[in-house]
């Protein structure tokens, strides 16, 4: 895995929803390696870990990141104005497999959601199941429109499209895919992996906490089960995030 840390521009800093804010930054180095679904650590102004934000969309001069406030650190990143500078870390992670001649399902939660929007980008006629608490939550549904996809929205409330969950959703539209891809909270993605066992290949994101993002602090270790039939303490940030559903333990 090749990465580097490099000083961005930042471009852009949106809030678009309750909480959630939208950069976009710029370098003609490190951008261009980008695949989807991996991740970056950006650097905090006075906080000595940084903090790791998936990588929503990227070109070969910048990277899209779509972050909720849940911190100190949010907090400050969502302060930020165009022109700051930004120390990032990237990109890093084992992201989604996209493979020619197949259709791909993407399965959002929350701010599982982001991540999805290069992944689809790079597949034909994608499915996009995205859900929500509420409609004050909503993001990148034109952005998933734009890029070809056919988007499904859910809130768990009914407050805007489907009421209900993305599972509720997946079950229905398994016969029209080949694979799905999943990112969102641990629940979620066990439920999401439990509909699609014995039925469809299903990859999926998983959430950890994160110090160095490269392997080192072995802070985010989780219990994973490999093709080799060993159990083996995955580092999410090394190995992952993105993993074969069959291969994790949800439950621990």
């Amino acid at each position: 895995m090749k990465y580097d840390t490099r000083p961005f521009k930042l471009l852009k800093n949106e809030q678009i929803a309750d909480g959630i804010f939208d950069w976009t930054v710029e370098n003609d180095e490190l951008c261009r390696l980008a695949q989807c679904g991996q991740f970056a650590n950006i650097k905090v102004p006075s906080k000595t870990l940084r903090r790791p934000i998936s990588i929503c969309d990227a070109t070969d001069t910048t990277l899209r990141f779509v972050f909720q406030v849940k911190g100190e650190g949010t907090e400050i990143m969502s302060q930020m104005k165009a022109g700051d500078t930004v120390e990032i870390l990237a990109p890093l992670g084992h992201g989604f497999t996209i493979e020619e001649g197949k259709r791909y399902c993407f399965v959002g939660g929350g701010i599982g959601v982001p991540p999805l929007l290069y992944s689809a980008k790079q597949t034909e006629n994608p499915l996009v199941i995205t859900g929500f608490r509420n409609k004050d939550l909503v993001i990148l549904q034109d952005d998933f429109r734009a890029a070809g996809a056919e988007v499904v929205l859910t809130t768990d409330d009914g407050s805007a499209g489907v009421h209900g969950f993305v599972t509720d959703v997946l079950k229905e539209r398994l016969d029209d895919i080949d694979v799905v891809c999943a990112c969102g909270p641990t629940p979620m993605l066990k439920a999401v992996a439990g509909v699609c066992r014995g039925k469809v290949e299903c990859q999926v994101s998983l959430e950890e906490r994160m110090g160095c993002g490269i392997g080192a602090c072995l802070v985010c270790a989780c219990k994973t089960k490999p093709k080799d039939g060993e159990e083996f303490m995955s580092q999410v940030c090394r190995h992952g995030p993105v993993y074969n559903a069959e291969e994790v333990f949800f439950d621990v």
